[in-house]
């Protein structure tokens, strides 16, 4: 059996960890093993800062989340704050609380899961901090990025008349953890319902398709799905005092969650508005911009966009379903 943590130290655990991290990039002056870190910014460029938490038993459960996909999340959902930005990712900041019980083997594990998304995504690991949990163990991140100058995608910026697409397909996360919760043996699945558990574990961060949107000018707004369409929906059109209509029709449901659905006897469209935790972006785009939009979208070949509603300037957010009839948007998942 694997020793623990409590059974090296602190120190150890920190030596351990940054033998593992490559040498930083030329803008990081100064990396792990200093009280800080020191970046210098691009010429012309924004800093973009964003922080996020993973809390065992709220966000994971370790007894049935490999201790990889802990660390790829935990990276992952705060790239994609960066990616609603149009930002690229200079660096991040690591700070774990650890349980005594919490075995090498798991910590090597967590260790090479966000290691793998920061070579994959150019996301340097530039410090951090080690401390001991009396029960959770809780992954904390900051992520640090660059955008050109007012080029920064913003939550407020949508006109009546404008476009909301999204980006992927939703709902696929959701389905994947609820999955996980009903016992489902992962050997016993089909592909898309693997796929839904795999988005769940480990979301990709669209960091191509925010930073396509900010260069070319063809978004005026944007956000991450975090806590889903509808949320996300809302809040887009809150911030610019406007109303948003979803076509439930256009929904890019992913097939995983829409077989989950159909299963419980849910309307796929429902069921994607709702689902939180799929990390797609959704942009807010003019009516003007729709074709540039879309041209300028293709050149990410991996990921689809979808038109799926529009801004009015009537207040309210409301869902328009196949047969015509119009009712309120459902509300995303909240914490509280």
């Amino acid at each position: 059996m694997s020793a623990t943590i409590a059974t090296v130290g602190e120190r150890a655990l920190i030596a351990r960890l940054h033998r593992r991290v490559p040498p930083p990039p030329e803008h990081v002056r100064l990396g792990i093993g200093d009280d800080a870190a020191l970046i210098a910014p691009a010429t012309g460029r924004q800093m973009v800062v964003t922080t996020d938490v993973l809390v065992e038993d709220i966000h994971f459960r370790r007894h049935r989340t490999p201790c990889d996909a802990i660390g790829w999340k935990a990276l992952a959902v705060n790239l994609s704050d960066l990616a609603s930005m149009g930002a690229d990712p200079t660096g991040s900041l690591l700070s774990l609380v650890l349980p005594d019980d919490l075995t090498l083997d798991a910590f090597d594990q967590l260790i090479d899961g966000y290691l793998a998304l920061a070579r994959a995504t150019s996301t340097p690991l530039i410090g951090g901090n080690i401390s001991r949990s009396p029960g959770p163990l809780v992954v904390d991140v900051t992520a640090i990025g660059e955008v050109l100058g007012r080029r920064a995608l913003r939550r407020v910026g949508a006109r009546p008349g404008d476009a909301l697409y999204v980006t992927g397909q939703l709902g696929a996360a959701a389905a994947g953890l609820a999955l996980l919760e009903q016992g489902a043996a992962r050997e016993t699945l089909d592909a898309d319902a693997r796929a839904c558990i795999e988005r769940h574990e480990r979301p990709e961060p669209r960091l191509k398709l925010g930073r396509i949107a900010s260069r070319t000018g063809t978004a005026s707004a944007a956000m991450d799905l975090s806590d889903g369409l509808a949320d996300a929906a809302r809040q887009l059109a809150e911030a610019a005092g406007l109303g948003v209509i979803i076509e439930a029709a256009a929904l890019p449901c992913h097939p995983g969650a829409a077989a989950l659905a159909a299963a419980r006897g849910e309307s796929a469209a429902a069921f994607a508005l709702s689902a939180a935790e799929d990390y797609e972006l959704a942009f807010v785009v003019p009516g003007r911009r729709t074709y540039r939009f879309e041209a300028a979208a293709r050149r990410d070949r991996n990921v689809p966009v979808t038109r799926v509603g529009r801004f009015t300037a009537e207040p309210g957010a409301r869902v328009e379903w196949p047969d015509g009839s119009i009712t309120e948007l459902p509300r995303g998942f909240a914490h509280f």
